[in-house]
């Protein structure tokens, strides 16, 4: 099972598995993380699972619908690095990413 790096707003890191076919969001939730709110369940269409992106995994993410960088542009806390956890798909290939949970807006 492959691993993700979380990175909590206090700057705790833990490794967590995570089942292949679930969103990095559906990962980080599933593993008590509760300070990621995800609130429209995963629909890209709230924003409030924005994570920052270890910049050596970047290339390895699927390229950024529209949608997900209009909702990035709401907030405060984007940079380069930033994505919706719910829009990145949990594969093999993923395997020890490292992801920072964004300051909430």
């Amino acid at each position: 099972m492959p691993k993700l790096v979380v990175v909590t707003r206090d700057g705790s890191e833990r490794a967590v598995e995570g089942d292949v076919g679930l969103s990095v969001m559906e990962v980080i939730r599933e593993n008590g993380f509760d300070e990621l709110l995800a609130l429209c369940g995963g629909c890209c269409s709230c924003a409030t699972c924005h994570v920052h992106v270890d910049e050596e995994w970047l290339g390895n993410l699927p390229k950024m619908s529209e949608d997900e960088n209009d909702l990035l542009d709401s907030s405060d806390h984007r940079n380069g690095q930033s994505r919706l956890s719910c829009q990145i798909p949990f594969t093999q290939d993923l395997d020890g990413l490292r992801v920072t949970i964004a300051p909430e807006d």
